[in-house]
Order: structure tokens, then C-alpha cells, then sequence
């Protein structure tokens, strides 16, 4: 009902629906409130192949003209890259990245792909993604000592001051250990001249994280001094 695009492939994929948006609760909808009209996704080929997975989203039916409830209030994907705020994009590759994984799993002919398995393969590809959108991303940057100990962070935008931590559950690595790692990432970042916004985001695609927001909430934060915010995706 704000106009945020669940999935523009409803009909085909099924599985992508929800009947609330993960990212403002409101209530989805499919089809006009005035005409019964199906709202328009992408476009499909011959052979059922859609030719993109981001289609607009319409502001009026094309049956009836009727406006749908977000008509002027939202933000198109476009605008969001010209005007360059690095955490809108960010949020939407986080919002998107599961849909990614699922579509180069689905390659013609079987064609050989990304398969992502573990943490690494998350983060190459997650890297990828950034790639569209950021030059200067500096993977690995190490982070100053905390308890005797440093490491390195997964991803620093120096110009941005963001770093972003990226994490997939797996079996012995559920939602407390994911909540230990994550509290012991933000105090080590804290002390990094160059972080003032922390983005933690963990691919859970075997909900092995029975209350992801609950996690959420827990561990993110709003200081003076350091912003944190954690999205575990997929929703479930």
C-alpha cells in the first residue's frame, strides 16, 4: 500500500509473494481496488522469460485509470541512484540480494553459475552488487584491536564512512551465535575512525533464525558517534 514492489513476477513465482511488505508491514495487494485489474509486472518473452526482475510500478490502472494508494507518494528506483544516497542503495541490495540468488540458480540450458553456499560465496557476490553503484570499496580493511585481538571488516566505503558486515547462518551458527558475533563486531567498530554507519546483514535462506526481527531490533542502534542497523533476509 506504500507502493513497494514485493515482486514483479507474481503470477510466475509464486513463492515470492507475501501478504505484508517486510519493509513497512503494510498490507500487499495484486489487483486494482476499483476494477479487479491485475497491476501490471514485467514483461515475459515467448518462453516465459521475464526481461527484468525491477519492473515500475505504475501509479494509475490501465484498466479503469483509478489511481492505486501510493499514486505520488513514492520513490522511484531511478531516483533513489541519481541522487546518490548510498543507504537507500544499500538497503535495496539487501532487499533484493535473495532475489538475485534465486535467478542465477535458474540459467537456460542449465548453464553452469553462482551457486551460493557459504559465507564467501555471499560476500563475492554481495561485492559484485556494490560494484554497481560504489568505486572505492575497500574489502577486508582491518579493524583496530579489541580484547587483544583485531580482524578485518568485510566491506569499507571510506567516502561513505559505511562499513558493512556480511554474514550467512549455517548449521552451529543460528541466531545466538550470529547475536554474539554481531555485538563484538559493533564494539570493534566503534573504535574505526572511519565507520559512522555499520550495516550488518545475514543471509539466513534456511531460516535457521525463527525471529529475525526480534534479532534485529536487539542489536541494532542509534548512537551519536556510530549508527547500527542489522537486516537478516529472507524474511520468513
Amino acid at each position: 500500500m506504500n507502493g513497494h514492489q514485493i515482486t514483479c513476477l507474481y503470477n510466475r513465482n509464486p513463492e515470492e509473494r507475501k501478504d505484508f511488505c517486510d519493509r513497512c508491514g503494510l498490507k500487499t495487494i495484486y489487483k486494482c481496488k476499483s476494477c479487479n485489474a491485475s497491476i501490471r509486472g514485467c514483461r515475459v518473452d515467448e518462453k516465459g522469460f521475464p526481461s527484468t526482475y525491477q519492473a515500475d510500478i505504475p501509479e494509475y490502472c490501465h484498466n479503469c485509470g483509478e489511481p492505486y494508494p501510493w499514486a505520488g507518494k513514492i520513490t522511484k528506483t531511478n531516483d533513489i541512484f541519481l541522487n546518490s544516497d548510498p543507504v537507500s542503495i544499500i538497503e535495496l541490495i539487501f532487499t533484493k540480494f535473495h532475489s538475485v540468488v534465486r535467478q542465477l540458480r535458474d540459467r537456460r540450458e542449465d548453464r553452469e553459475t553462482l551457486d551460493v553456499q557459504d559465507e564467501y560465496d555471499v560476500q563475492d557476490l554481495f561485492h559484485a552488487l556494490l560494484r554497481l553503484f560504489f568505486d572505492d570499496i575497500r574489502p577486508e580493511e582491518w579493524t583496530p584491536s579489541y580484547a587483544g585481538r583485531s580482524s578485518r571488516m568485510d566491506f569499507l566505503l571510506k567516502d561513505e564512512s559505511i562499513v558493512i558486515e556480511v554474514k550467512k547462518t549455517r548449521r552451529g551458527l543460528g541466531a545466538k551465535e550470529i547475536g554474539d558475533e554481531l555485538i563484538i563486531d559493533i564494539e570493534r567498530y566503534q573504535e574505526h575512525p572511519s565507520c559512522k554507519k555499520l550495516f550488518c546483514f545475514v543471509y539466513d535462506p534456511e531460516e535457521r533464525i525463527l525471529n529475525p526481527q526480534g534479532v534485529e531490533n536487539d542489536v541494532s542502534r542509534e548512537e551519536e558517534d556510530l549508527s547500527v542497523k542489522v537486516f537478516i533476509v529472507p524474511k520468513h
